[in-house]
């Protein structure tokens, strides 16, 4: 199981004084180093956290680990050209929202928005992911359009409040995550995970990696940020 570690709240932390300090180029070089295979980052339309800046450091540093969140926008497609992360993922984005509130929406006229900017990053050599809702016709959709990552928005499982609401959403997961690997999609899964909910979403089958950014952060809080990434990488390489 791979692990994506979000480092969006370092830079706000950072932003916060303008200091330049934390450096997010030492704590990417410290989750790669300890496991993490992908370094994400979300750079919005108001650059509230991560920077262009950030990306074009990060890229240059880092060219097979970052896996960049962004809207589907002309602004933000040239950004993604430029600097060419590994990765990039199609993230629906709300304005004045705190964080993702769910997957894209598919209709004409975002079919067409999203499908175009695809068709772009990856004659860019840019490998393109897109945050979708877990169900099927959503999973077609990323397929159809050229996807070749999907990303399953866990938001709705990590914030189910009963054991029942909890189940429900996790057999939604097991299901997508299959027709995912059907369709030959990589398939990921965000949004809310923690050291507590993690497991059983890392034991689905055909869940390939794991993109989790609060949960390790507010971690590092208590016991360092090395030791939150190490503990998150164990709780998620699981034996099957």
């Amino acid at each position: 199981m791979k692990l994506g570690v979000n480092i969006d709240h370092i830079a706000t932390l950072r932003n916060a004084r303008g200091v330049g300090s934390p450096d997010l180029a030492l704590t990417a070089k410290t989750a790669i180093a300890l496991g993490a295979e992908y370094i994400v980052i979300h750079l919005r339309a108001d650059q509230r956290h991560t920077k262009e800046e950030d990306v074009k450091i990060l890229t240059s540093l880092f060219p097979e680990n970052i896996h960049l969140e962004c809207a589907a926008n002309q602004k933000m497609q040239d950004i993604a050209v430029k600097y060419k992360p590994y990765s990039v993922c199609i993230v629906p984005e709300g304005p004045g929202e705190l964080t993702t509130q769910g997957g894209l929406k598919f209709d004409e006229n975002t079919e067409k928005t999203i499908g175009a900017m695809t068709e772009e990053l990856k004659k860019a050599g840019v490998k393109v992911s897109m945050f979708i809702d877990p169900r099927a016709a959503d999973i077609r959709a990323a397929k159809r359009l050229g996807a070749d990552i999907i990303e399953l928005s866990t938001k709705d499982y990590s914030g189910a409040k009963t054991c029942t609401q909890r189940y429900e959403r996790l057999e939604e997961l097991a299901v997508c995550s299959i027709l995912g690997k059907e369709l030959d999609l990589e398939v990921h899964s965000g949004h809310g995970l923690d050291y507590k909910n993690v497991i059983p979403v890392a034991k689905l089958e055909g869940m390939e990696c794991l993109n989790i950014g609060f949960s390790i952060i507010s971690r590092a809080m208590s016991v360092g940020f090395p030791s939150a990434v190490i503990e998150m990488k164990e709780k998620i390489c699981v034996e099957l």
